[in-house]
């Protein structure tokens, strides 16, 4: 992945960000997405009042891509920010088990997950570091 690319993602997912609908925890999330031919999808979390209902915005910015075809997928950034206050600024937002186990369907052990702040200020991992011994009903994940 090309520096050029990782500065679109990031700042797709600051700026999808804020459709975010998190009036329960507050804490509003964005994902981007890139495929492995260039294109980019976006997630937010979508939060609903009972909880195991809502949907990570990674999980969002997966299910947006597969529904138009694509299963092949180089890297994903995740920012986040409580009540979505800019004079509180990004977190560092990392994928939870739920939505690391859901890459694992589609991406191999090196796919790039940036947690992002902002353009200057990020954190690049591969999968498998997030992910080790993840659980694969036939094989295991590269």
């Amino acid at each position: 992945m090309n520096d050029s690319e990782r500065q679109e993602l990031i700042k797709a997912a600051i700026d999808v960000k804020n459709n975010a609908y998190a009036p329960y925890s507050g804490y509003y999330v964005g994902a981007a997405l890139l495929t492995d031919d260039g294109t980019v999808f976006t997630g937010t979390n979508v939060e609903n009042s009972s909880f195991p209902v809502g949907v990570c915005a990674e999980r969002s910015a997966f299910a947006a891509a597969v529904s138009k075809g694509h299963r092949k997928f180089k890297a994903i950034c995740v920012t986040g920010t409580r009540n979505n206050n800019p004079l509180i600024g990004n977190d560092y937002c990392m994928p939870c088990g739920m939505c690391r186990q859901f890459m694992t369907e589609f991406c191999d052990g090196d796919f790039e997950i940036i947690s992002a702040k902002s353009a200057e200020d990020f954190q690049v991992y591969t999968l498998s570091t997030l992910m080790p011994g993840a659980f694969m009903l036939f094989g295991t994940m590269l």
